[in-house]
């Protein structure tokens, strides 16, 4: 089963304590490059971008990466995030900002993901936010509907962040809420986990704790709210930071471990792509956890991992990838 590969081109990202902005500003000469490099000969390859909503919040968050439509070429297309971020929790507004998404983006969509981690309470994202359920639930059911009546093929779905917590209610709150539209609206779930990261894991072990994690969605978490296999699951963030006791060659082994085991386990579980975070570093300078979690520096010169997601992709990347019902 061949697998969509991605990457969000970008260096603005979140961490735990609020928002960490790129040294240098996007150069899109040099990212078009390192996104043609990294595509080779493959039919396509996603490109992960994130457009925040927040009504009542001034000044409005604008898209990362920069104009992430110049990216759009060699059969290419957007993975667009809509982070929901109304603090007030109303939707009016926010149903309405996706309806003009699907209008106005839609030829450049292969994807649209509704909020970004919805079930991680943390405040950069998603699970932080009131009614963000709701905000889920009726956005995946607009943004389907406005694709159909836009005549766009595109894949609409959410993401979420592995569950360790037994006594976590996320997906028994999300079936009580989801109904039949939402169901038949969902193309995918993805899950956004970044192992050896956070909680250190051998090497030997890696490839198993990725099955587990992948497994325990698919089999465990998903059937909670009541979403079928024959919806996809894919990786939409995953990635590993360099610097300090984090050797730039460890980086292209755990991407290489991981990635291979997301193929393999493809057929089995569904899996219909795997998205890399991210391009470049944030600020290859500093010490940070999130500062280098790059394929490239923040100079754009490559990693070891550049070459390795290269090859993966051409080995294991192809057109054969689910599409939307």
């Amino acid at each position: 089963m061949a697998l969509t590969f991605g990457i969000y081109p970008g260096a603005l990202l979140g961490d735990d304590k609020g928002i960490v902005r790129p040294v240098r500003p996007d150069l899109p000469d040099r990212i078009t490059d390192a996104l043609d490099a990294l595509q080779g000969t493959a039919a396509t390859l996603s490109v992960r971008a994130y457009h925040p909503f927040a009504e009542t919040v001034a000044p409005r968050e604008p898209p990362t990466p920069t104009d992430p439509q110049a990216y759009v070429r060699r059969g290419r297309r957007l993975d667009l995030v809509l982070p929901f971020r109304e603090p007030s929790g109303r939707l009016e507004a926010w149903l309405e900002f996706i309806r003009e998404t699907v209008r106005t983006q839609g030829p450049r969509l292969a994807s649209l993901q509704i909020c970004e981690e919805p079930n991680a309470d943390l405040p950069v994202l998603d699970g932080s936010i009131p009614n963000v359920l709701n905000a889920l639930v009726q956005g995946v059911v607009t943004a389907k509907q406005e694709a159909l009546a836009q005549g766009h093929a595109l894949a609409v779905g959410f993401n979420a962040v592995p569950t360790f917590d037994p006594a976590d209610t996320f997906w028994s709150e999300l079936a009580a809420l989801a109904g039949t539209r939402f169901l038949e609206s969902l193309d995918y779930v993805g899950l956004d986990f970044f192992p050896d990261v956070f909680r250190p894991i051998a090497v030997d072990q890696l490839a198993g704790a990725v099955t587990a994690v992948l497994t325990a969605f698919r089999r465990t978490h998903l059937p909670k709210a009541g979403i079928p296999d024959t919806v996809a699951l894919r990786v939409c963030e995953n990635g590993w930071p360099t610097g300090p006791g984090r050797p730039d060659q460890r980086q292209a082994v755990v991407l290489e471990t991981v990635v291979r085991t997301v193929a393999a386990l493809a057929a089995d579980l569904n899996i219909d792509g795997y998205s890399f975070f991210s391009l470049r570093d944030a600020d290859s300078g500093a010490d940070g956890l999130f500062h280098r979690f790059g394929l490239l520096r923040d100079d754009y010169t490559p990693k070891p991992a550049f070459e390795t997601y290269r090859r993966l992709i051409g080995e294991l990347g192809g057109p054969g990838a689910v599409l939307p019902r």
